[in-house]
């Protein structure tokens, strides 16, 4: 079956219906734009942007995933069993994104309110631009993290390489325990301590542009 032929058999079937996905070779764009409470198997690993621009299901890859894993997500829920590349959540509005591997470059860029739990480690540049939402890594997060980062909230279980421009280190409350500890139930993570995250947060010194050198320009 040809992609196209393959998401509209998908988006053909009714809420609480279960498909399966055999031999997907990292074919890419597959299950993208459902937009109902159905349970989707990709058996193999995916390609770019898989259960990228839907609402409503949960799509699990049993395998590795490229680039944009459940980009653009609103709500349901894409699990990867294996290594995510890059952009995994990209501009996620809602739902939940699980990586049960490590996460490359730019995790969860542009964030807009979905979740996005890593078990494992995270690439450079994570949370660019997130504006909303939270993040979780049981691992080790790598350079620049949370760089312009708005409303979003960052959670690391391991070691955080360097902050991004604006991102700042900031005091655990019980509320943020409490969010991790949900957060790490969803995802099935039982390797995190909730008391023992580190919580990363916008400085908010980018809200407002600053005239103070204005007249050197």
């Amino acid at each position: 079956m040809s992609t196209r032929h393959v998401n509209a058999a998908l988006r053909a079937l009714p809420d609480g219906a279960r498909a399966r996905v055999v031999n997907p070779a990292g074919r890419h764009n597959l299950a993208v734009g459902l937009s109902r409470a159905i349970r989707v198997r990709i058996a193999g690993p995916a390609g770019y942007y898989v259960g990228g621009l839907s609402a409503a299901a949960d799509v699990d890859v049993d395998g590795p995933a490229g680039w944009g894993v459940g980009e653009n997500l609103m709500s349901g829920t894409v699990r990867v069993r294996g290594a995510a590349s890059q952009s995994a959540a990209a501009s996620a509005h809602g739902g939940l994104v699980v990586v049960e591997g490590d996460a490359s470059l730019r995790a969860g860029i542009s964030l807009k309110g979905g979740r996005l739990a890593v078990a494992g480690d995270v690439g450079r540049y994570c949370a660019f631009l997130a504006q909303a939402g939270t993040i979780l890594v049981g691992g080790d997060a790598g350079e620049a993290l949370g760089d312009s980062l708005y409303e979003a909230v960052i959670y690391v279980a391991g070691r955080v390489r360097s902050l991004g421009t604006d991102a700042r280190v900031e005091d655990l409350t019980e509320a943020d325990v409490a969010a991790v500890r949900a957060l790490a139930a969803d995802a099935g993570f039982d390797h995190v301590d909730p008391q023992n995250v580190t919580r990363v947060a916008s400085a908010r010194s980018l809200y407002h542009f600053d005239t103070a050198q204005h007249a050197a320009y």
